[in-house]
């Protein structure tokens, strides 16, 4: 690679931050790590101060260097793109990095993936999937599947489709405490619930119009809601998690949907978001507008539960034109 100019110090730099090291950046790189501090050196001394502080067993960033890598991570992001606009005129090409939550990325954006590669071979897909949320204009993903209301940015958004909370539990664990057909009999119950902070600690409900919640208690709680529809499968007891978590189990019957009757109907949009404008890569607007296709219509890959048990509604997906998020 060139090292020469400033561009390329940006690019060992972010590698750095991407290995936690100086031998992982070498290896990626094709460098000696001996050659990758002298680059970092040499930055560190235009610059005219620390960006990395070193020892024998880790890497830390200070202040201006937390603030160099943002920095550097935008114009590579930037230099990218604009090559990608110019190249990138006929089938859409070049590498396009996506970002989803680890249970609804897995559940549901990965059966897309091989089909999108398929009509698509040109892009190669690096698909990253965590609960933390990616940096989209420092340039640490050009998609990212974000659940929720989203916040004023210079972002752009397409509804790809929603989801809500229901309450599921196993025939097997029915069978032996009963099925509950009011939410009060949810009291003697072993209700699996989340443990993370923004986790509401009672479950929200609507009887004859009115909204109310109920304080619930268990023996079981998680972060994770793939790790709860798996305990409420197996008995555990009853839980309330995205519909998502539990389409097939609910349609191979290894799941009932209780209280339906009494959802709030909390619907939860979810959105793909990235980096509009007319320099967008043909590659982006063709992932974004793939997902917007299979999530389209009933049936679609983020349909969810249809009409199981009597009356629970699905949580379907809709289209919406692109738009900015200002």
């Amino acid at each position: 690679m060139d090292i020469g100019g400033r561009s390329g110090e940006m690019e060992v730099f972010t590698m750095v931050a991407e290995h936690g090291s100086l031998s992982g950046a070498a290896r990626a790189l094709g460098l000696t790590p001996s050659a990758i501090s002298r680059i970092i050196t040499r930055t560190e001394q235009r610059i005219g101060t620390r960006l990395l502080l070193r020892t024998t067993r880790a890497i830390t960033f200070t202040a201006e260097g937390e603030a160099y890598l943002r920095g550097a991570r935008r114009i590579l992001a930037d230099m990218a793109e604009v090559e990608d606009a110019i190249t990138d005129q006929g089938a859409p090409r070049g590498r396009l990095r996506v970002s989803a939550a680890l249970a609804h990325g897995r559940m549901t954006i990965v059966p897309l993936i091989a089909a999108f590669s398929a009509r698509y071979p040109a892009i190669v897909v690096d698909l990253m999937l965590g609960d933390e949320v990616v940096d989209i204009l420092g340039g640490q993903a050009d998609v990212a599947i974000r659940f929720g209301p989203l916040a004023d940015s210079p972002l752009t958004a397409r509804l790809i489709g929603s989801t809500g909370q229901v309450i599921v539990a196993s025939p097997e664990y029915l069978t032996r405490h009963g099925t509950p057909v009011t939410p009060q009999d949810l009291l003697r119950h072993n209700c699996l619930r989340f443990n993370f902070r923004r986790a509401a600690p009672d479950w929200p409900f609507r009887v004859e119009g009115r909204e109310f919640s109920l304080k619930v208690a268990g023996t079981i709680e998680g972060n994770s809601g793939e790790a709860l529809a798996q305990l409420a499968k197996l008995g555990a007891g009853v839980a309330r998690i995205g519909a998502f978590s539990v389409v097939e189990e609910v349609r191979r019957g290894e799941l009932v949907v209780l209280l339906e009757e009494f959802n709030p109907g909390d619907v939860e949009p979810i959105h793909a978001v990235f980096v509009g404008g007319g320099a967008m890569p043909a590659r982006v607007r063709a992932f974004v507008d793939f997902l917007v296709e299979r999530c389209g219509g009933e049936g679609g890959a983020l349909d969810f539960l249809a009409g199981v048990n009597g009356g629970f509604r699905p949580r379907v997906c809709k289209n919406a034109p692109g738009k900015p998020l200002l």
